[in-house]
């Protein structure tokens, strides 16, 4: 039997972030996360690039976009999306997820989903390094992980 299990570490690699300026407050958080795991698994602040995009529906375009760059190991979306009076965030959710998904299956390097989606604003904080835990620290670890896997597999 062969199991595949990922290593945690990022020494020597090269990762890109998009993250979206609306709701900055929660994803200035994610960001510091996703820094602060790196930093702590042996990425150099020079190998990260970061891109802000106007809001979470742009992250994909961009993301792709940046993917043709070839430059990176892995890519981490960032954002926030919490639930309004309407159902607005619902068709943002899904059309964020929808776009994140299929690079990902496309692309031949990990695109991790670190988008935060909250009914409530208490609930986005949870999850941006409070109660919760960090969604961009768990983004950075998962980057790390996945692109160990992806090695490990494409060297048969």
């Amino acid at each position: 039997m062969r199991v595949y299990k990922g290593q945690i570490t990022g020494k020597g690699l090269k990762f890109g972030i998009v993250i979206s300026r609306f709701n900055e407050f929660i994803t200035g958080k994610l960001l510091e996360g996703a820094m602060d795991a790196f930093a702590r698994h042996g990425v150099k602040e020079e190998d990260i690039e970061v891109a802000w995009v106007p809001g979470s529906f742009e992250i994909p375009a961009l993301a792709s976009h940046l993917l043709k760059k070839k430059e990176f190991d892995a890519l981490i979306c960032l954002g926030a999306i919490i639930r309004g009076e309407t159902s607005h965030s619902e068709a943002i959710s899904s059309q964020v997820a929808r776009g994140i998904s299929g690079l990902a299956l496309r692309e031949k390097i990990p695109v991790i989903f670190g988008i935060v989606t909250a009914d409530t604003l208490e609930q986005a904080i949870e999850r941006a390094g409070t109660k919760a835990g960090n969604r961009g620290w768990d983004a950075a670890i998962s980057a790390m992980e996945m692109v160990d896997l992806y090695r490990q597999l494409g060297k048969k």
